[in-house]
């Protein structure tokens, strides 16, 4: 099961991808088939200027809250985005890439984790 640590993780994540305009977010707890990660954070952004400004939003606060980030992929085409904290690894998707890669039928198996957003979303 996923760690505490990792959840509180992924509210930040969470929170700062929606204050970002992220959508479908989906967060599956990889615990048991990857025994180095305990979360992964699904997200949709509408354009790759949008992926980009919610990837930059997750690693700013993660980075506040004191988590370091161990890899960044994707950041250059901004089509999809990795972002690997150790226990909670964030996808942020272009709309075309999130359909086609699916992420979400190859977990099937995993258990999804509540995501905790704030009631409004502040304006842009």
């Amino acid at each position: 099961m996923a760690t505490q640590s990792s959840i509180d993780m992924l509210q930040i994540a969470a929170a700062a991808a929606d204050s970002k305009g992220a959508e479908d977010l989906v967060a599956l707890d990889v615990s048991q088939p990857l025994p180095l990660v305990d979360i992964f954070l699904l997200a949709t952004g509408r354009s790759e200027r949008n992926v980009a400004a919610i990837a930059d939003e997750i690693e700013d606060k993660l980075l506040e809250a004191g988590h370091k980030c161990l890899r960044r992929e994707g950041r250059s085409e901004a089509r999809w985005v990795l972002l690997d904290f150790g226990d909670l690894v964030a996808h942020i998707f272009h709309q075309e890439e999130r359909s086609f890669y699916a992420l979400e039928r190859l977990w099937k198996d995993c258990p999804v984790v509540p995501i905790d957003l704030p009631a409004t979303r502040p304006a842009d």
